[in-house]
């Protein structure tokens, strides 16, 4: 699901137990090294602004961030909170599931509203 767009950048919803959002350029690109300048300012600039929301909004353990590609070769940004209660941790999202797990997280709906306030 799609959360927000620009002229630069849409961000989306990864369905998953946890909070985790991917940044996508508009334009397609291989690479980060691939982007114009200001494509890949504005994704950094919005990689960390989504990293500090979720570390005020859901305090977690950790925060990951990935771009892998391999199976979608158009440049993306996962940014996902990750608590020690979740069904991988310390594992990747992607990794071997460690447990059954129930989290009782605030709201995302709020999260995403108070973080499109933010951009």
């Amino acid at each position: 699901m799609r959360i927000y767009e620009d002229k630069l950048i849409f961000i989306e919803v990864e369905t998953s137990q946890i909070p985790w959002l991917k940044i996508f350029p508009i334009k397609k690109y291989k690479e980060l090294s691939d982007c114009d300048e200001k494509t890949r300012k504005k994704l950094l600039d919005t990689m960390l602004l989504i990293e500090s929301q979720m570390i005020k909004y859901y305090n977690p353990k950790k925060i990951n961030i990935a771009m892998f590609g391999n199976y979608l070769p158009h440049l993306h940004i996962h940014v996902m909170a990750r608590f020690e209660e979740d069904s991988y941790f310390p594992e990747p999202m992607w990794g071997k599931k460690q447990r059954e797990s129930n989290l009782n997280l605030p709201s995302f709906k709020v999260f995403i509203d108070k973080l499109i306030k933010a951009i």
